[in-house]
């Protein structure tokens, strides 16, 4: 099947800040967005901000289920939010947030997706501060997942990620330009109505707000 509506892209929307910004600044040639969820403690607040922001937008949404992630995974971002640690990224306690290989679990399907529909780019936004902690969102693993996606489909899809070398505080700075409301994007790690304000997403978010000069909007209980 072909793109019909001469849009190119499929975009991996989480519903938080990275995902949210890097949705808005390619609206024009995003055919679909797809969220994950894979049962971690914040994805249903998550999803509900991804869906409003389609809907806004006018882009199409859809939700895949990856339940054996929970099922099968050892990662505290599936175990309840009294199993995640406090702490920013570069604490080494932050390690048990990971959830192994989800990039490359969700590329992978995003992929297959994309060349079922005739569209030639997948857009994820991982960023710079991951590097530290998430192997799959590293430069390497990038470039490596992109060259075997455009090896092994007939249309040579592109895995493209243009926020992997630049910080948070950037994207803030580029999402507050394009108008985002960002008091309707989700990131905390323990999946309660307001951000926690102490665990490693939500110290992150903080200190990019601060960096950027931007005041942050979002509700924290800490």
């Amino acid at each position: 099947m072909k793109s019909v509506t001469g849009k190119n892209s499929l975009i991996i929307l989480s519903g938080g800040l990275d995902s949210t910004t890097l949705l808005y600044e390619n609206r024009d040639r995003i055919a679909l967005a797809v969220t994950f969820d894979y049962g971690s403690n914040h994805n249903l607040r998550e999803i509900a901000c991804a869906k409003r922001h389609c809907e806004r937008l006018g882009i199409e949404h859809i939700i895949i289920p990856l339940d054996f992630i929970k099922k099968y995974f050892h990662s505290s971002l599936l175990d309840g939010a009294d199993a995640v640690p406090v702490g920013g990224y570069d604490d080494a306690n932050m390690r048990s947030t990971v959830v192994p290989f989800r990039n490359g679990i969700m590329l992978s399907i995003a992929c297959g997706l994309a060349e079922s529909r005739g569209l030639t780019q997948v857009l994820i936004a991982n960023h710079g501060g991951d590097h530290a902690i998430y192997p799959d969102c590293r430069p390497e693993f990038i470039n490596a997942i992109d060259a075997a996606t455009q090896s092994g489909t007939y249309i040579n899809v592109r895995v493209v990620a243009p926020y992997t070398n630049i910080s948070k505080s950037d994207i803030v700075r580029r999402g507050a330009a394009l108008g985002i409301d960002f008091a309707d994007t989700y990131s905390c790690y323990c999946g309660h109505e307001r951000h926690c304000g102490v665990c490693g997403t939500c110290t992150e978010r903080k200190e990019a707000f601060r960096q950027a000069g931007i005041p942050d909007p979002t509700e924290y209980d800490s």
